[in-house]
């Protein structure tokens, strides 16, 4: 009868340390994810944790990254990401402020720049006979004229210009006698003006060498004579020229040197 009692204690008491053991397998296999869900529900985002490689039976080990979770610096260029079509990288924000921002911000400088270089007039303006230097040639019965006359030229751009050249000459009773061309190039700022002086050399004579006496006359104080003026400038900016011209009449004193700016007729 105890013998009995012990085959079967011994047998229940070897069951229970099979059970026992069996228990503690499943207590040492369970406990990690146990205590990983358990960490997790305090722990909150998973995302929170370092990156750990999953290694078993079943398990690859990664092998862009060998487990380590980074990737070389030398497969950037090699590897492509895989974004899921709901990530909202792929889905731009703002574009249609940005496209009207844009479209604004063309326009805006489009009209500057249409504002500031539109071509705008070259103003002329004839301001008058500065100096006349008269001389005499009895012999020829000549008078001899070196008129020097006076431009006002206003730029009215936002660019500078260039004075090319300036082209001059004097008719007295519907005959030249006297031409001249300035090419001095002269640069005039934007929104400026300047004062330019030219030289003409006249000379009276052959079929009119009758105003010789008329100049040399010594009974009249003032020898005023009619003259025209006709003026051509020429300008250039970006490459494209521009002529203005003008034709004045103006009295000049043909009996002596004279200084001062003298009346100017329009026509």
């Amino acid at each position: 009868m105890l013998r009995w009692l012990g085959v079967t204690m011994g047998g229940s008491l070897s069951l229970f340390s099979k059970q026992t053991e069996q228990d503690d397998g499943q207590d040492i296999l369970t406990s990690p994810l146990e205590d990983s869900q358990s960490e997790d529900g305090k722990g909150g985002d998973v995302s929170q944790f370092p990156y750990v490689e999953f290694t078993g039976r079943d398990s690859v080990t990664c092998p862009t990254c060998q487990g380590t979770g980074r990737i070389p610096r030398g497969q950037e260029n090699q590897l492509v990401a895989l974004i899921p079509y709901s990530d909202q990288r792929l889905r731009p924000r703002r574009t249609k402020l940005y496209v009207s921002a844009s479209v604004v911000v063309c326009l805006l400088l489009s009209s500057l720049a249409v504002f500031f270089l539109f071509p705008r007039s070259i103003d002329v303006s004839y301001a008058g006979v500065k100096t006349v230097f008269v001389s005499y040639d009895q012999e020829k019965r000549s008078v001899y004229l070196n008129i020097t006359n006076t431009l006002n030229i206003t730029n009215n751009n936002y660019y500078s210009v260039e004075v090319a050249n300036i082209t001059a000459q004097v008719q007295f009773a519907k005959t030249v006698i006297g031409k001249s061309r300035l090419t001095n190039t002269t640069a005039i700022s934007p929104l400026d003006m300047k004062q330019i002086d030219y030289m003409v050399p006249t000379i009276i004579a052959d079929e009119m060498n009758y105003m010789y006496d008329y100049c040399t006359l010594q009974t009249i104080k003032v020898h005023n004579i009619v003259v025209m003026m006709q003026v051509t400038v020429t300008t250039t900016y970006f490459g494209h020229a521009e002529q203005v011209s003008q034709e004045m009449y103006q009295y000049v004193d043909c009996g002596g040197n004279t200084t001062s700016i003298r009346a100017m007729i329009s026509c």
